[in-house]
């Protein structure tokens, strides 16, 4: 995914995954796919951003409020995802949740 995602006015939220993987693969990429398919289809999600390097994976998405965000962790197929990335996909991560108040764009 490389497009930069194109959000609202603000306010609205961010999350911010970083996480370092672990060399089992186990189908990641497939699941990484699916929730991101799955994610787009729930209510109050506005976009996501991910980039990957051998070491470090960050991905943010965008959502209208805290309580869609709730709504996004409690999807079960999603805890499955979290489930699996505890036990098998990651070294470590950190998810971090944030309210956006100003944003600026450019675009050549």
């Amino acid at each position: 995914m490389s497009a930069v995602a194109k959000t609202p006015q603000p306010p609205y939220f961010a999350v911010i995954f970083s996480s370092q993987r672990t060399e089992i693969d186990g189908g990641y990429g497939k699941m990484a796919d699916k929730m991101v398919e799955l994610a787009s289809q729930q209510e109050g999600f506005l976009g996501v951003e991910s980039a990957r390097d051998e070491g470090m994976g960050i991905t943010v998405s965008y959502w209208e409020s805290i309580d869609a965000i709730k709504k996004w962790k409690e999807n079960s197929a999603h805890q499955v995802a979290q489930d699996r990335g505890k036990t098998e996909w990651y070294k470590n991560f950190a998810l971090r949740v944030c309210k956006v108040e100003r944003d600026k764009f450019f675009e050549m």
